[in-house]
């Protein structure tokens, strides 16, 4: 699962805010692991006098997903659309989950354009991608007068977005915020409203960095100590009562038998896989590079991940398996 953000300084809010307007046309577009589920719990949340339409460049994918809707006979109602702009065309609500920069710009190319009808939508981009571009976009979006663009990537992986237990980093203005909440909180738990629109991917970005750090030197000292002769347990013990204390060392520990619901003990299966750790990781950096803000340490954590992903007993696997890329005993 991907780690809930630690943000304790940022507004937390939980429930739905009476003050919302009430949005009944939406649009979906993205339905990969983590859009397909969280459409899913949009639909399901909604009014039968609400509609959905969805859109995947994956057929399959979007008429799996409304046989599954329409199966349960409750929520929205459910259409298919013939391209992103056919499902924007009639939304108050357009909701994307795309995997890279270039796939938003894309999707949102094809959606602004003089044929779509002029209204006052909120399109929410919850993919993760660098801030820079997600600022490119909310200017279109705003220079065309369609309404207004905002960033809330998530945290909680595909687990979080089955279970509706999503955290979500919005990036908005505050005036935005209630109208927003009674939308995410359909798919999620808290809304952590981190400053004006590109915020909240700053904060999630600057958030995985430090987690990617951590993840290799958690392992790296689990393997030091386990060289010297230390039981793993009793190590991690004292890690996570210490100063070394970290995500990575108490809840995603990469030695197998430390931490018994831990991908380590599932040969590294399923959890926060590596290749979206080095995605995030690249994408920090790019930011950073744009903000002038220097960062030692990101290129050689960037090379470890990058070597660890290309062997074979690693791809594909969490990216706590920097310790098996670093000899750590198994």
């Amino acid at each position: 699962m991907r780690p809930h953000a630690r943000l304790g300084s940022m507004v937390l809010r939980r429930g739905f805010a009476s003050t919302a307007r009430r949005l009944d046309n939406y649009a979906f577009v993205g339905l990969g692991q983590m859009g397909y589920q969280m459409a899913k719990n949009l639909q399901s949340k909604l009014s039968p006098t609400d509609k959905v339409t969805l859109f995947d460049i994956n057929g399959e994918s979007m008429k799996a997903l409304e046989t599954e809707m329409k199966a349960a006979s409750n929520g929205a109602k459910v259409e298919l659309a013939a391209s992103a702009f056919d499902a924007s065309k009639d939304a108050d609500t357009v909701i994307t989950v795309l995997p890279e920069p270039q796939h938003v710009q894309g999707v949102y190319k094809s959606i602004i354009t003089d044929s779509l009808p002029v209204k006052e939508r909120i399109f929410i981009d919850c993919s993760t991608i660098d801030p820079s571009t997600s600022r490119q976009v909310a200017s279109t979006v705003s220079a065309a007068g369609q309404g207004a663009f905002v960033d809330a990537p998530m945290s909680g992986g595909v687990v979080g977005a089955t279970a509706g237990t999503l955290t979500f980093m919005l990036g908005s203005s505050p005036d935005l915020v209630p109208r927003l909440e009674a939308v995410l909180l359909r798919m999620g738990k808290k809304v952590l409203h981190c400053g004006d629109q590109g915020a909240g991917l700053s904060a999630k970005l600057a958030n995985n960095y430090l987690l990617a750090l951590n993840n290799i030197a958690t392992a790296e000292a689990m393997n030091l100590g386990m060289k010297w002769g230390l039981d793993p347990k009793k190590l991690a013990g004292v890690i996570n009562v210490s100063t070394g204390k970290c995500w990575p060392s108490e809840v995603n520990n990469p030695v197998a038998g430390v931490v018994e619901t831990a991908p380590a003990n599932r040969d590294y299966r399923g959890g926060f896989g590596i290749s979206l750790m080095k995605k995030d990781l690249r994408l920090a950096m790019l930011a950073a590079k744009e903000a002038g803000a220097n960062m030692e340490l990101a290129e050689p954590a960037f090379a470890v991940y990058d070597k660890a992903e290309k062997q074979d007993n690693c791809q594909g696997r969490d990216f706590s398996v920097v310790y098996r890329y670093l000899g750590g005993k198994e």
